[in-house]
């Protein structure tokens, strides 16, 4: 339950993370990622009013960011009227437990928060049954650690999905309750995979939109099939896969899959628990990378993209980066995708570059079709019929030998018309 419909009053959040200057900055606390955390508790609801960082080489074992840091956390919390302690990091149960002994308020880490506004947003039974899971394989090896931590305290930023006393009460059961849900979600992935074999049967061709959360996949979607699909500009607006369908020009008609937002630091455990969903991604014949061009960070967001769509296996897959908020630029602006197909500049909210965009999906999209002309007897009219059902006619006009028609023919319907073809028109 949002925490704006408990209380007119946000729940006071402070922030903390270590800075340990090593190794990947993706994966290390930084500006930006503070600044994301920032974003990801005002999503959830929470309003943040300090940040505390630790430039620290190593990461405490059982403590985060050490004792004295802590201490110092403590003493801020009565005068800052703090209500939760959000970390920049996915922390161990006894981290959590030992954290929240020594500040004696609600202790969340960045994995509960992404869970707890996946819960806040899913809308599908699908999307709710792979929301809950999540949320049973994180806790269940912090059982102890959260159960005395949230224990603490009432509503609010954390709490969404399965109760604690449920969860103190007994594993088994939650064990139980695990295997249950991964048995409905199969259940419902052998659905959806004969709903794609039937697409690919029926010669359908998918496209699917990735990319970092907030880049503007949603209001791409809308702006291209109008769409109602719910956008906002806040991190993981939309959960739920949603597909829309559209016709290019030569008439192949591409279904548009929205997926949900990735980010960094998302824990393997989470997009596992999201396959079903991502997989989207990994099944589609294209994918259409969207890319906040405006953010600073952009080619971060792309790195993050790319490495998760390698970690479901989509990696491979013809990839459009599609540079999106393109309007907030300054016409000169250098921008680069590397290891992308293609590179357009779009604006989902002004329409501009679209016309660019729909020519690189037509050029690698699977059955890309050719200009051709054609004189079809009159004895064949149920040929005729299924090319005016099936292929793009540009023009047509009837002879003594039969309709002359100029078309935009698929594989399948120049196999069908080859012999029909004037010579001088066959090269």
């Amino acid at each position: 339950m949002p925490i704006e419909e408990q209380s007119n009053k946000s729940e006071r959040v402070l922030l903390a993370g270590v800075h340990t200057g090593r190794g990947d900055s993706l994966y290390d606390t930084t500006d930006e990622s503070m600044a994301e955390l920032t974003e990801l508790v005002k999503t959830a609801g929470g309003e943040v009013v300090a940040e505390v960082v630790q430039n620290k080489a190593d990461i405490e074992s059982g403590t985060y960011m050490g004792e004295g840091k802590l201490l110092e956390i403590a003493e801020m919390i009565p005068t800052l009227e703090i209500d939760a302690v959000v970390f920049d990091d996915e922390l161990s149960g006894i981290q959590t437990r030992n954290i929240a002994d020594m500040l004696g308020v609600k202790v969340i880490d960045r994995s509960m928060l992404i869970l707890d506004i996946f819960a806040m947003r899913a809308k599908s039974g699908e999307g709710k049954l792979q929301v809950e899971l999540a949320q049973l394989k994180y806790r269940l090896p912090r059982l102890r650690g959260l159960g005395e931590a949230m224990s603490r305290t009432g509503a609010g930023i954390g709490t969404r999905g399965p109760g604690e006393t449920k969860l103190e009460s007994d594993r088994r059961h939650i064990r139980r309750r695990i295997n249950a849900l991964e048995d409905e979600l199969a259940e419902l992935s052998k659905h959806r995979e004969l709903l794609r074999k039937r697409r690919k049967k029926d010669g359908v061709i998918t496209a699917a939109l990735v990319g970092y959360t907030n880049a503007g996949k949603s209001t791409l979607l809308n702006a291209l099939t109008n769409a109602d699909v719910f956008a906002e500009d806040k991190l993981f607006a939309t959960l739920d896969p949603t597909s829309r369908a559209i016709e290019l020009e030569d008439a192949r008609k591409i279904l548009l899959v929205d997926t949900v937002g990735f980010i960094r630091k998302l824990p393997h455990h989470l997009v596992e628990a999201f396959k079903s969903t991502l997989e989207e991604a990994a099944v589609a014949d294209v994918l259409l990378h969207v890319v906040d061009s405006a953010s600073e960070q952009y080619s971060d967001h792309i790195r993050v993209v790319r490495e998760v769509l390698g970690d479901i296996g989509a990696g491979s897959k013809p990839i459009i980066a599609v540079f999106n908020k393109c309007d907030k630029l300054m016409p000169d602006t250098v921008l680069a995708a590397p290891d992308h197909d293609r590179e357009v500049r779009i604006s989902a909210k002004t329409g501009e570059g679209f016309t660019e965009l729909l020519d690189a999906l037509a050029d690698l999209a699977p059955g890309k079709k050719m200009r051709v002309t054609a004189v079809i007897p009159y004895t064949e009219g149920a040929l005729l019929s299924e090319l005016h059902n099936k292929q793009k006619i540009l023009t047509e006009e009837y002879t003594e030998s039969g309709t002359k028609i100029e078309m935009l023919a698929d594989e399948r319907a120049y196999d069908a018309v080859k012999r029909y073809i004037p010579e001088t028109d066959g090269d």
